[in-house]
């Protein structure tokens, strides 16, 4: 998912101001590991990951700056002080994933922003942020969704290069660089679990759409930075740590990782061609929208998946409209470099 996005009516609405999380909000995974649902838009869209490493926790990820509530909410019920936390981690600085930490960090005074070097100047300034989204939703929806985006101090910044590794107590968490959904992301490899924290570079699973065959992972080419090439790369780089979990930000846990990541890479070239089938065509979004449910909606009968249409178009509808648009840019801009 991105702050890119169709119009605002054709955006769901946001299922509150995201109030405390209530208990079946803040799912314990192993590992000491925690799921949050940060209330963006429907349940179980956007996870943000609560990790301990002795005395010491990390965020990895924080939605947007309505979730932080949700967030402060997750610490108070489990018992944990503000001032245990040490890290806030967005995989990326799409609003989805990092709208919220400069807020969230106003509230934890010990903590600091973990962040890709392409994005730390958008969380010095997010009025670049901001006014891209607001071209899209327009300022009052993207107020009523997300929330208004807290600048964040240098100082309590630490640019996570590839490699980059932190200490979380006797826990360690290295940070990748993983480009091919957005060049200004990074993934998180946590030994302990032998697990990945993957953003969207998993791509999304939404847990309606499971089906006897196991998780359904659907490629996010949203705008504006799709790359195959970078993000099979990026997949090799995954399968070589033969990770034994990955935890998706669009929706929680997954095993059998190395199948999951040959299952994205075929779905990634499957977007590729549906889109330069409409290179020429007008109304291109549209047809490449259109097409990418048809191809996904098959898929997901061929695999068993029981959701009726409805449900179908209910979950899938607004993604493919959103990854529609970051095929036509891909388009664009590849036709530009020849």
């Amino acid at each position: 998912m991105t702050v890119y996005a169709a119009r605002d009516n054709a955006a769901p609405e946001p299922m509150s101001d995201a109030p405390p999380a209530a208990s079946d909000d803040v799912a314990a995974l192993p590992f000491d590991i925690h799921c949050i649902d940060t209330g963006l838009f429907r349940p179980r869209l956007v996870a943000s990951y609560l990790v301990r490493g002795g005395e010491e926790y990390a965020f990895i990820e924080c939605g947007a700056s309505r979730s932080v509530p949700r967030l402060l909410g997750a610490l108070e019920q489990l018992g944990i002080d503000r001032s245990q936390l040490r890290y806030v981690m967005p995989t990326h600085v799409h609003l989805d994933h990092a709208g919220g930490a400069g807020a969230l960090l106003a509230a934890l005074p010990q903590a600091r922003l973990v962040i890709h070097p392409r994005g730390a100047r958008h969380m010095i300034d997010p009025r670049a942020l901001w006014q891209g989204a607001a071209q899209v939703y327009g300022e009052a929806a993207l107020e009523r969704h997300y929330g208004a985006l807290v600048p964040v101090a240098e100082q309590r910044m630490l640019v996570a290069t590839d490699g980059f590794e932190i200490s979380l107590g006797d826990r360690r968490l290295r940070c990748i660089d993983t480009p091919g959904h957005a060049r200004h992301h990074y993934c998180v490899w946590d030994a302990a679990s032998r697990g990945l924290f993957s953003g969207d570079t998993l791509g999304m699973r939404y847990r309606e759409l499971d089906t006897p065959a196991g998780p359904f992972l659907l490629p996010t080419t949203t705008p504006v930075q799709f790359d195959p090439p970078a993000w099979h790369d990026t997949l090799a780089r995954f399968a070589a740590l033969a990770p034994a979990r990955a935890f998706v930000t669009h929706y929680g846990m997954v095993e059998n990782v190395v199948a999951l990541i040959g299952d994205l890479g075929r779905r990634i070239d499957a977007h590729a061609r549906i889109a330069e089938s409409f290179a020429g065509a007008g109304d291109r979004t549209a047809r490449i929208a259109a097409a990418l449910m048809a191809a996904t909606v098959a898929e997901l009968d061929q695999l068993g998946c029981d959701l009726d249409a409805a449900g179908r178009d209910r979950v899938l509808a607004w993604d493919m409209q959103l990854n529609a648009g970051g095929l036509d840019v891909w388009l664009t801009t590849r036709r530009a470099r020849r």
